[in-house]
């Protein structure tokens, strides 16, 4: 019996992707399989916000960012356009899927079921075969077609996880804000995990 797991993240077009970086960083870090699906203005926006290029490799650019992987984690990467790939089929068994961060557009695509790319279709499998679904919805202020769309899908089975970092552990730097928001993520993926100090601890 292996304790090794399967999950997809997903990377939009909204500003954020520290979110997403620090997920993957620490996903590879234990047992388990990560399928990373990116957006075309995903990866624009990582390449703005990170020293990540088109020229990179995902692999070098997370040891970069200081990730040791597991002995038995793996990465796959694919495009938005790449509708054969197994999330695109509820057959493909996974543990959960987060979208982070989630773009207002990548939000109304998953509450209408508008699954025109492997991204939003890989969200609506989640939806349809009632396995966790994670958004990190990126905007502010929201207009009311915003809050109708998480709304919506949330009433689908989605859990709704604005990335608002907490301040009670004190956090020194911008990594440490972000993990708080992820050690959240890891919780509700069953992922154990250190990121921040538990309120009954402090």
């Amino acid at each position: 019996m292996t304790s090794d797991k399967k999950f997809i993240v997903a990377i939009t077009g909204a500003s954020g992707t520290i979110y997403a970086i620090r997920l993957l960083k620490n996903l590879l870090e234990g047992p388990n399989h990560v399928i990373l699906i990116i957006s075309d203005g995903g990866i624009r926006v990582l390449e703005h916000e990170t020293i990540f290029t088109c020229d990179s490799s995902m692999q070098d650019f997370l040891a970069l960012e200081g990730t040791r992987f597991h002995s038995r984690s793996s990465l796959e990467i694919f495009s938005q356009h790449n509708f054969s790939a197994g999330p695109a089929s509820g057959s493909f068994i996974h543990n959960g899927m987060v979208i982070a961060p989630c773009s207002m557009k990548t939000l109304s695509a998953v509450a209408s079921g508008f699954a025109d790319n492997l991204l939003t279709r890989s969200a609506d499998v989640c939806l349809k075969e009632k396995r966790p679904l994670i958004l990190l919805p990126r905007e502010t202020p929201l207009n009311l077609i915003h809050l109708e769309n998480m709304t919506k899908a949330c009433r689908a089975g989605a859990t709704i996880m604005p990335p608002c970092p907490s301040f009670y552990s004190f956090p020194q730097t911008v990594e440490a804000l972000a993990d708080s928001v992820v050690a959240r993520i890891l919780d509700h993926l069953g992922v154990q995990n250190n990121l921040v100090k538990r309120w009954s601890n402090l």
